[in-house]
């Protein structure tokens, strides 16, 4: 039995509702409920009115005299009451047949829902590949027209090349510059080392010719002190100058 207690609330104030029977004594009042087919706290549940009419029924038959009148209308009570026991016992029949047909059509909804997020969930997976795999283009793309940008800031393929066919050019006058100046100090170098032999040779000359004269000096000084000596027929002392 299911019972409410009061809400007592002040103005502008609200007071949970408090229960008598927590949730598992609910569920044993309910499962109670349905095995008698008691549906209020009133009057007699019908399991026990069943049980009184068949008793009395029995109570009846069994007693000895002519009473099948009263037997009778036992039986019909009885059977009636009988009746209107089973209506709600084939209702309940009838409900449990939908809620196990509702129960299995959910089982088979539940089954596609599975199926449906485990195909979500691969389809998911799939996006996230396309997703990366849309970066990466993106990304190239982007840079492809960032070079693009660059090259059409650079100037037309026409000029660049007629630039380069200049550098060529004086590239290969400054070669043929650099081949002349380099043979130019070569012939330098053979023509320097060539004054510097003449110049050797010459100074080796002046230093024989110097020498020879300083010898040819000393003979004709030696050759005129003999004469004079000669001459005074004596050897006097005479001064040279």
């Amino acid at each position: 039995m299911l019972v409410k207690g009061r809400k007592v609330a002040g103005k502008g104030e609200a007071v949970a509702a408090h229960y008598a029977f927590g949730p598992l004594e609910d569920d044993i009042i309910i499962k109670h409920r349905l095995l008698t087919r008691t549906t209020t706290t009133r009057g007699e549940p019908p399991l026990k009115k069943l049980q009184k009419k068949f008793t009395a029924f029995a109570l009846e038959v069994e007693k000895e005299g002519d009473n099948y009148g009263d037997c009778e209308r036992l039986a019909k009570a009885f059977l009636q009451e009988l009746n209107t026991f089973e209506i709600p016992l084939l209702k309940s029949k009838a409900v449990i047949d939908a809620n196990v047909r509702e129960k299995e059509n959910f089982n088979e909804l539940k089954d596609d829902i599975n199926k449906q997020i485990l195909q979500a969930q691969d389809d998911i997976e799939d996006l996230k590949k396309q997703l990366e795999a849309s970066k990466i283009e993106r990304q190239h793309k982007e840079e492809c027209e960032a070079i693009r940008r660059l090259i059409a800031l650079q100037p037309p393929r026409s000029e660049t090349q007629k630039v380069i066919s200049e550098l060529e050019r004086e590239i290969e006058l400054l070669e043929a510059e650099n081949t002349a100046g380099s043979r130019t100090l070569e012939l330098r170098k053979k023509q320097f080392a060539l004054l510097l032999h003449v110049v050797d040779e010459l100074q080796n000359t002046i230093e024989e010719e110097q020498r020879s004269l300083v010898e040819e000096m000393r003979m004709v000084i030696d050759e005129h002190k003999n004469g004079v000596e000669d001459a005074n027929g004596g050897p006097e002392a005479m001064t040279v100058d």
